[in-house]
Order: structure tokens, then sequence, then C-alpha cells
């Protein structure tokens, strides 16, 4: 019998096994996939999930592995540049490809205690008088397994089986707005060794340094051009990332695509109900937005730190359980909805001005949220 298992051992769910392993917690935690092992991903780790990386420990392992920080990202709209301002208590931003940071998360997991079981499928959520026990399912060598817990958590994306299977509610929800694809360049150096992104002409661009000397960059538009642009990605990516900026085009044209193609239309925005009988949820299962804005790693590993907070006050008895997932809600919603709210705006391809302001006012909302939430 497991204090918790985990399904879903990538960005939210290896962080919040390690934390609560830490805090003496029996953890057992699945993933269908082994590790090392690449997922779509914008691969931008804001500065706060930095800090966390830091915080954890892991953070050298990361920058060992080639991973070069990003001191800065300038947005260019309709080509007017603007660079936000920097918060100088905060670490370079980074860009690591999921092989290293997945590996390195579930290696942090591992090492703290937590029982990590790779290459392993999960057939059924088990449900007894309404409340989640446990999971059904199959490990690495074929072997049919039963695991009990007092809480089972979906850490397994927006199309979580624990999320589908308490049929846990949304709000706040907004239809998908964008589509794009993404690959890996080599011989695209960037300004200044800092992330670039354009947007103008109903094109976005996202462009970032990663392991290895490479370049990843993604193309964007509105959601009603994804079959056209799936039919043909490397056409549609060059118009797009030509609308967005001519002079950047060029840059990308000068190098060399070095990886297949990633792409996705599955953009939709919303909040789900994290919690339930014997069930929470973490990262994207809980809480899913557009990649525009690059939030998706920060955001799990910040709801990972809130939710083994909630976890271990009620695990522990420090204060019943419903009432410590409650307060887990409560804290993600706060810290998470201004920038959700950004994210949803700049995906209608917003003016230079209506960025600009939305994204001051969201900053400070989110460093009031996250410094009500550590002093909680």
């Amino acid at each position: 019998m497991y204090d918790v298992i985990i399904v879903g051992a990538r960005c939210a769910g290896s962080p919040l096994a390690m934390l609560l392993a830490k805090q003496g917690h029996r953890v057992l935690i699945v993933d269908r996939a082994t590790f090392p092992s690449d997922i779509m991903s914008t691969h931008y780790v804001q500065p706060e999930g930095v800090k966390r990386l830091q915080d954890w420990g892991l953070y050298d392992r990361v920058m060992a592995s080639n991973c070069p920080p990003i001191p800065s990202i300038t947005f260019t709209l309709a080509g007017v540049p603007f660079v936000p301002p920097k918060d100088p208590a905060l670490p370079d931003a980074i860009c690591p490809r999921r092989t290293v940071l997945d590996k390195i998360l579930v290696d942090g997991a591992r090492e703290a205690g937590a029982e990590v079981r790779e290459s392993f499928s999960v057939q059924e959520i088990l449900v007894e008088d309404g409340v989640v026990v446990g999971l059904r399912g199959r490990n690495s060598d074929g072997s049919a397994v039963e695991e009990r817990a007092r809480v089972t958590v979906g850490a397994d994306g927006q199309h979580s089986i624990v999320a589908r299977t308490v049929q846990a509610g949304e709000y706040d929800t907004h239809p998908a707005a964008t589509c794009g694809y993404y690959s890996y360049f080599s011989g695209v150096p960037l300004k200044d060794g800092g992330a670039e992104a354009y947007v103008g002409n109903d094109a976005g661009v996202l462009a970032f340094p990663t392991n290895d000397g490479l370049t990843c960059i993604g193309a964007g538009g509105p959601h009603d051009i994804f079959h056209a642009y799936r039919a043909d990605i490397e056409g549609t990516f060059y118009r797009l990332v030509q609308q967005a900026s001519p002079a950047f085009a060029e840059r990308v044209r000068a190098g060399t695509r070095a990886e297949r193609w990633i792409g996705t239309a599955d953009t939709a925005n919303f909040f789900r109900q994290p919690f339930g009988p014997g069930w929470a949820l973490c990262g994207d299962a809980g809480y899913h937005k557009d990649f525009v804005t690059g939030l998706g790693i920060s955001d799990a590993f910040r709801d990972a730190e809130f939710l083994s907070e909630g976890l271990d006050a009620g695990l522990s008895g420090r204060q019943p359980l419903d009432e410590a997932l409650d307060a887990y809600q409560k804290r993600r919603d706060e810290a998470a909805k201004p920038m959700y709210d950004v994210t949803v705006q700049f995906a209608q391809f917003p003016s230079l001005e209506e960025m600009a302001a939305a994204a001051a006012s969201a900053s400070q909302a989110t460093a009031a949220a996250e410094s009500a939430g550590t002093q909680a």
C-alpha cells in the first residue's frame, strides 16, 4: 500500500514524487515511456522554474548537459521590438531538450526514494464506492499488477487517464486558437544568446537556444490552418516565419534543419477540478493552455510543489486531506490565472500595446500570488 501513486513521470510527476519521497512518503510513479525519451514541448523553462531546479539540487545536472542559459527574450510585434524587464533576483531561463530534462527529473525522484517503474502500461484506474484506490496495469515485463494507494495522482498530460476516469470538471475554458510545428536547426545563432519571438500578420515564431548548439524554432498560426499546415509542413513553416519577420526568415533559411518536424493543434485552454476522493491532478492534467507563452514546464514545477505541500499536510494528519487539497487548488488557480488570461489573449495575435500592457499586469499579479503562496 503506497501513500501516493503518480501516473506520469515527466515535468509534473517526477518533481512531485521527489518532493513527497523527501517528506517521507511511500511513492510509486509509473510511466509508459522509458527515459531518456522525447516528447512534444516548448522546452522553455521560465526563470521561476529554473529557480526551483536550483532549490531541488538539479540545476547543475541540466547545465552540465551543454544547455545554454538564456539571458533575455526579445519580442518583436509587427517589426517593433520589446524586451521585458528581467528580475535580477531570478536566474536566466533555459531551454533544455526533453530527452535531457526528463531523465534528470526521473533520476531525482528515484534518488529521493520514490519507486519508479518505466515502460508501465496503465490499463485501469481503480474506483471503489466512488473513491479512487489505485490502478491496474502491466509492468515492463508484461506482468499484470494491481497497486493501491491513499491518493492516486494524474500527472499524465491533458488527456490524463485519471482525469478521464473521475470525469474531472473543467472551468474557465477557451477553445484552441493556434497550431504550430517546430524543429531543431543548426547555423541559426540568436541575438546575444537570448530567445527571440516574432508576432505579426497572423503568425508567431519562437526561437530558443538549446543543447548541443542547436536552436529550437517553432512557427504557429491560427487554428483553422492546421490541416493545410500538416499537408505542407515545410512550406507553411517558412511562410509563417516570413509573415512574422522577413529578417529572421533569412537567418532561418541560412541554417540547416537537423531533426524531424513536431507539431500540434491540440491547444485547448482549461482548468480542471484538481482533486476528489482518493485522487488529484497536477501539471497539464489539471491545467492546460496554449504553448504561445512557454509556461508549461515552469507551471508543472510550481504545481508539483504546491500539491506536494497539500498532500504532505493531508497525509501526515496535520490537516484534513480535502481541506489541504482545496487549499492547493486555490493556490494553483491564483498563481496561474494572470498568465493564463495573457496566454489566451496572446493566442489571438494582439497588438504590441495590448501585449506589453497585459504582460506587465500579469507579471505583477503572478509575483504577488507566488509570494502569497510562499507565505501560506
